[in-house]
């Protein structure tokens, strides 16, 4: 089932949450005892994450550094189907554009559509820590926006190969992420929301937002995307903060302010569980205004842990 329909449906702000595939090696039982604790509050749906490649170097025998591609969170398709089979509930996989040429991404999203998948989030992906700017890969796709074009096509029974007859069209609804504080590569807002509206005219048909910690950027956001015309839900995304060096890391991660009066809070707290008894606080307080104000959905992003989202949902749901 398309989740644009739980947006339509339903007379209540829903729950979601976001998971990260694990460390390659790691049981896939890690991410089921994220979800099990998550599971009495009713999520409609679960995200999956996609990360791309990473360079490693190797020493070789001549002295010389070797470089080496590893993909440090693989799984995100298997997770997909084992989180659907065992919970029955629907899960979006992301989809990026760093790492993969089109044809790899048509295979996947291939996989995808055999496997009942009709719900994807398409970003373009981090950008290559070892050149410190986005590259895409050899016939791959250097922006979002042409990622949605090749979905829609495909939604169209248009594939690659123009030589195809009577291609079976795929079912995707298609999400993007949306920055309440400006994506950090936008010279300025305008232009980052003139760009998030290209890709709802390419296809995309709902937003979720970066992590936020004042409600009014998200409001100040959506009444400034309706303005411009853009009407699809926009997903709040919410992430607690649960350590001391959140306090500077958050910042200059993910270009985001925090409020002065969390900030302070957070300084006030001697260890890494009082911070994170501060971040309970305040993600129910944002979450309790964002359910006021009627948000479609809040969308938690779980970074591996679960214990703080479940005592969230618990006052909120």
């Amino acid at each position: 089932m398309k989740i644009t329909e739980y947006f339509k449906n339903s007379k209540e702000t829903l729950f979601s949450f976001e998971i990260l595939p694990p460390p390659k090696g790691t049981s896939i039982q890690y991410i089921y005892n994220i979800i099990d604790e998550l599971t009495e509050f009713n999520p409609k749906y679960v995200n999956v994450t996609y990360h791309r490649e990473e360079l490693t170097y190797k020493k070789r025998d001549d002295g010389l550094l070797e470089p080496r591609v590893v993909r440090k969170r693989p799984g995100t398709v298997g997770m997909t189907a084992a989180i659907h089979h065992k919970y029955g509930i629907e899960v979006v996989p992301h989809i990026i554009c760093g790492g993969f040429t089109k044809e790899e991404t048509e295979n996947a999203l291939i996989d995808l559509d055999f496997l009942g998948v009709e719900n994807i989030l398409l970003v373009r992906g981090d950008i290559e820590k070892d050149i410190g700017y986005f590259k895409p890969k050899d016939d791959g796709h250097a922006h979002t926006t042409e990622l949605i074009r090749q979905v829609s096509n495909m939604n169209k029974g248009k594939y690659l190969d123009e030589k195809l007859e009577q291609s079976i069209p795929t079912k995707f609804s298609i999400g993007v992420a949306g920055y309440p504080e400006k994506h950090d590569e936008a010279p300025n807002m305008e232009s980052d929301l003139y760009y998030l509206k290209k890709k709802i005219e390419a296809g995309a048909e709902y937003i979720v937002t970066q992590m936020f910690f004042d409600n009014k950027k998200f409001f100040s956001f959506r009444k400034t995307c309706r303005d411009m015309g853009i009407t699809v839900p926009i997903i709040p995304g919410l992430k607690p903060v649960s350590l001391i060096r959140h306090l500077n890391i958050l910042p200059k991660v993910f270009h985001i302010d925090l409020p002065d009066d969390l900030a302070a809070e957070i300084r006030k707290c001697k260890d890494n569980k009082s911070v994170r008894e501060v971040g309970v606080e305040w993600g129910i307080e944002q979450s309790k205004e964002l359910k006021a104000a009627d948000v479609p959905v809040i969308h938690y992003y779980t970074m591996g842990k679960s214990d703080n989202i479940a005592k969230i949902a618990k006052a909120v749901f």
